[in-house]
């Protein structure tokens, strides 16, 4: 099969003295209440070898599991307001520089805990360190997409969650298809591994640097599945 990457990413990486050759899937655009089997089965299946890994974006999963908030449901606070002020605005997505993800932030984990982590932010910043904000408040809030309509119109007014049971998920789609895969948390600023198939032999450390690049895009490339495959 011939290996194709997104603009401006490439399809081969190598880690330390083995090479991979990743391959962007390209879909339909995903929505709400969809079957991740099913996408899984129509688009997977027909390119996956005993072998492979498939990382997944994460928000295939949650939105085949529902895991939408509405913006209309999320009441805005004064003290989400203010410290949305103080907090940087990245151009990558919403982050809590917008008084809603802030919102979401303070009903997850507290005001308290909220206005602790804004102080250490922003005396951290002076020091040059960032992200101190979401390692105090933790990968829910950290990992909150949507909200934002710049690439696609219909995630404006709505939040998409992390999907829940991430391991779970992998284990079902090995186990009913066959395929070995890892949910990923990715974007151009960074990686995360929210869960993998129990088959997989690699840790998590070492399945972020097969992605570090952020293959998948974060645009409108609509290719959330990337096919890893060692060459022998």
């Amino acid at each position: 099969m011939d290996f194709i990457s997104n603009q401006g990413k490439k399809s081969e990486i190598k880690i330390d003295s083995n090479l991979y050759r990743r391959h962007a899937i390209k879909t339909r655009f995903i929505t709400v209440g969809e079957s991740y089997l099913d996408i899984f089965k129509e688009y997977v299946s027909p390119l996956y070898k005993k072998g492979d890994i498939i990382s997944c974006s994460e928000k295939v999963i949650s939105l085949c599991q529902n895991r939408i908030i509405k913006r209309d449901d999320i009441e805005i606070s004064f003290f989400a307001k203010t410290l949305a002020k103080f907090a940087s605005k990245p151009e990558t997505g919403v982050g809590v520089g917008e008084s809603i993800k802030m919102q979401y932030a303070i009903n997850k984990v507290g005001l308290p805990k909220v206005i602790f982590a804004s102080v250490m932010s922003g005396a951290t910043k002076l020091l040059g360190k960032k992200g101190v904000f979401y390692k105090i408040v933790g990968q829910e809030v950290a990992g909150l997409d949507g909200f934002y309509g710049k690439v696609w119109k219909e995630y404006e007014n709505i939040g998409i969650e992390l999907p829940v049971n991430p391991d779970e998920v992998c284990d079902e789609i090995k186990k009913e298809l066959g395929i070995s895969c890892m949910i990923v948390d990715a974007n151009d600023l960074g990686v995360e591994i929210l869960g993998k198939s129990k088959d997989i032999c690699y840790d998590n450390k070492y399945l972020k640097r097969l992605i570090i690049d952020n293959p998948a895009g974060q645009d409108k490339e609509l290719t959330p599945f990337i096919l890893i495959r060692k060459e022998e």
